[in-house]
């Protein structure tokens, strides 16, 4: 099952797709999906999550490497959405919206 997610940061909208233990971005500048890989982190952000990687340089593979090694320890695609959602927020995103395949999207904002 396919889950996607709408998601706001400021004016900048940014959609996730949870496909199994994958998970795609995609944001409002950029046509196609990404991986995690692939994404500008904010390295106050990472630390601010994993405060022992203050002064790694290897910082951002370290916490891709974290985040890659949490969502495989997950049981389906509806608690990796609600992760990316929760983990998200505490950084400012507000979430919007979440679609499952073949459901209408719910309303996620109040």
């Amino acid at each position: 099952m396919v889950i996607g997610i709408i998601l706001q940061y400021g004016n900048e909208t940014i959609e996730v797709r949870v496909n199994c233990s994958q998970i795609l971005f995609r944001t409002s500048q950029f046509r196609q999906f990404v991986t995690i890989e692939n994404l500008k982190l904010d390295k106050g952000g990472v630390i601010k999550e994993f405060p022992d990687l203050e002064g790694n340089d290897e910082w951002k593979d370290e916490a891709i490497k974290r985040f890659n090694e949490k969502i495989k320890n997950m049981k389906n695609e509806t608690e990796i959405a609600q992760y990316v959602i929760d983990d998200l927020t505490k950084f400012g995103y507000k979430p919007m919206f979440m679609q499952k395949d073949g459901f209408r999207p719910v309303k996620l904002y109040k």
